[in-house]
């Protein structure tokens, strides 16, 4: 699948505040990543994945309105495949749901280096090594 202007991943950025949206809008736009749209709650970033279906989910760990692990289960099961990539702050590293459905394939704790993003956005196996799980 192919996002416009010829990118081939495409994704949906949720976070709660306005500063957060713009830096994984900018750092995902830098990696050759089409933003489908982005998204302060639940109900607005499930109402972008059923539109634009796209291959990543960026969220932020600090929602605005509604349940984040929900959201990321009830986004797998509408895109099946789609990556999930959790942005929290190291100071408060999240505790990650057992079920494997909920669950982001990357945690990206910030602060992080610009190369570390690129690495939580490479698939597992992109590059012959096993991924950042």
């Amino acid at each position: 699948m192919s996002g416009p202007q010829g990118h081939t991943l495409t994704a949906v950025v949720v976070a709660g505040d306005d500063e957060t949206r713009v830096l994984l809008r900018a750092l995902l736009r830098l990696h050759q990543v089409w933003v489908e749209g982005e998204a302060r709650s639940e109900n607005e970033a499930f109402e972008l994945v059923r539109t634009h279906r796209p291959s990543l989910l960026i969220v932020d760990a600090s929602l605005a309105e509604g349940s984040l692990y929900g959201l990321i289960g009830q986004s797998r099961a509408l895109v099946p495949g789609l990556r999930v990539i959790l942005v929290a702050p190291a100071s408060h590293v999240p505790d990650l749901p057992s079920n494997p459905t909920e669950r982001p394939d990357v945690v990206l704790l910030r602060p992080f280096l610009i190369h570390q993003f690129a690495e939580a956005l490479r698939p597992p196996g992109a590059d012959g090594s096993p991924g950042s799980r």
